[in-house]
């Protein structure tokens, strides 16, 4: 069953919280530019685009597994907040931001594949 991800508010969180992090990013040092940085551009980058992508399969049980994948990007993203804030790159203030914003995002994410999951028993 196709889901209109446009539609999802899940989907429209992940992409402002993707843009969040871009601009976030853009202050780290230039050393960080092909590590920590593109790691998390990745992962922000991974939330909106498995939703997406989920939301396209033929079945429920597909758009469930893209869902689970969206939120391991999550939580893998929110680790490296936290390594921000360790580093001194982010303040404390910007990483509890940061991180109250991607905990609603998983939240979500969590509710909606374990609605579609009970929906398809």
């Amino acid at each position: 069953m196709a889901h209109n991800f446009k539609e999802l508010k899940v989907w429209k969180d992940s992409m402002a919280f993707a843009k969040a992090i871009f601009v976030v990013t853009q202050s780290f040092p230039s050393e960080e530019k092909f590590g920590l940085v593109i790691q998390m551009r990745r992962c922000a980058i991974s939330t909106p685009s498995n939703i997406a992508e989920g939301s396209g399969r033929t079945t429920d049980k597909e758009f469930a597994r893209f869902l689970d994948i969206a939120l391991g990007s999550a939580y893998e993203l929110e680790t490296q907040i936290l390594l921000s804030f360790e580093f001194g790159y982010i303040t404390q203030e910007k990483s509890q931001e940061l991180t109250e914003f991607l905990n609603s995002i998983q939240r979500m994410l969590a509710g909606f594949k374990n609605r579609i999951n009970n929906e398809t028993k």
